[in-house]
C-alpha cells in the first residue's frame, strides 16, 4: 500500500476550472501539505457523450495519484439512470471493492468487497454535506464533511472541499484505499450535474 494511505485526515479539494472538460481535485493531509490528486480521465467518447447525456448519467475514471504523479487507486462507474455503482480498484488494476448507492431519502451508499459482501455504510444528512461510516457492526470508521470555501467560491463556483477522516485504528488496506477515494466519488455521484 502506497504511504498516501497512511494519513488519517485527507482534504479533498475540487480545483475550479472556467470550461471543466473534466474535474480535477488536489488533496492535501491534516497538516496541509499536499499529498497527491484525483483526476478524471475522460476519452473522446466520453466528451462525445457529455453532450448527449446528463452529467450524472455519464460514466467516470477517476485516478488517484501520489505526490509523485503514479496511479495508486482508480474509481470507475459506468453509464448509469438510477442508483450508481463505483468500482474501486488498487494500483495493480485489480478490483478490490465497490461503492454502491442506495434508495432512500438521505444518501445512503454501501461499500463491498471484490466479492460483493457488505463491509461498510455510508450514510450522507440531508443536504449531502457531511457522511458517517460505519462499519458491518455499526462501529464509525470514519467521516466525509463539506468543507466552507469561501463566500466567493461558494457563490460563484460549483466547486467543493471535503475532510475525510479514518480511524486510526482502521489497519485494513482496502477499506483505507476506499474511504480515502470516497469524497471524490460521493462529489462525482451527487453534486456534478
Amino acid at each position: 500500500m502506497d504511504s498516501f494511505f497512511f494519513n488519517n485526515t485527507f482534504v479533498i479539494d475540487e480545483k475550479i476550472g472556467l470550461f471543466k472538460i473534466s474535474n480535477a481535485y488536489k488533496v492535501y493531509n491534516g497538516e496541509g501539505q499536499e499529498i497527491g490528486a484525483i483526476q478524471e480521465h475522460k476519452s473522446g467518447l466520453h466528451i462525445l457523450l457529455g453532450l448527449l447525456l446528463s452529467k450524472s448519467n455519464m460514466p467516470f475514471e477517476l485516478n488517484v495519484l501520489n505526490i509523485d504523479g503514479k496511479r495508486i487507486a482508480q474509481l470507475k462507474r459506468g453509464v448509469t439512470f438510477f442508483m450508481s455503482k463505483v468500482k474501486i480498484f488498487n494500483e495493480a488494476g485489480e478490483l478490490i471493492g465497490s461503492f454502491k448507492q442506495k434508495f432512500s431519502f438521505k444518501p445512503k451508499f454501501k461499500l463491498l468487497d471484490n466479492l460483493g459482501n457488505d463491509i461498510a455504510s455510508i450514510q450522507g444528512d440531508w443536504k449531502a454535506w457531511n457522511f458517517e461510516i460505519l462499519d458491518a457492526n455499526g462501529q464509525k470508521i470514519g467521516s466525509v464533511d463539506k468543507k466552507w470555501n469561501g463566500l466567493g467560491k461558494e457563490l460563484f463556483t460549483n466547486a467543493d472541499k471535503y475532510a475525510v477522516n479514518i480511524d486510526p485504528s482502521l489497519t485494513d488496506e482496502k477499506k483505507r484505499v476506499a474511504i480515502a477515494s470516497v469524497a471524490a466519488a460521493i462529489d462525482m455521484i451527487l453534486k456534478e450535474e
